[in-house]
């Protein structure tokens, strides 16, 4: 089971529609589910249709899936974006600001960082320090 992030803490996944991998993924696809590896590039050409992006991230080390959130973003991507797997509550405002709209996590991470360090970080507008620094 996991736990999805918003910014209004922690809920259940209410998405139904399923997941295809991007390797096997075909025009008109409803949710896409992309390695931390794929290129942005290539990416935003197959996703013609979908309302769901979900970008894994297999450490919370590897940093590669902000970058595809952004160019999804940049591209005009304006489905759900989620980030999912080991992503940190530390984290959860720069997916925010890379444009992710939730973060799904396990259980087991739920536990050890429970909602209030989440939801700590949930302003993730207000604590922009570039935005602050362009005044």
């Amino acid at each position: 089971m996991t736990v999805i992030v918003t910014d209004k803490g922690f809920g259940s996944d209410d998405w139904t529609l399923g997941f295809v991998p991007l390797d096997d993924a075909a025009n008109d696809v409803a949710a896409l589910d992309v390695p931390s590896s794929a290129n942005p590039a290539d990416l935003i050409k197959q996703m013609t249709g979908a309302k769901m992006v979900r970008v894994d991230f297999p450490s919370f080390a590897d940093g590669r899936g902000f970058t595809i959130a952004r160019q999804l973003r940049l591209a005009g991507f304006t489905g759900r974006l989620r980030a999912k797997g080991h992503v940190i509550s530390d984290q959860y405002a720069m997916a925010r600001r890379c444009g992710f709209d939730e973060v799904e996590i396990s259980e087991e991470l739920a536990t050890r960082q429970p909602e209030g360090e989440w939801k700590f970080r949930s302003d993730w507008q207000a604590n922009n320090y570039q935005a602050r620094m362009r005044g």
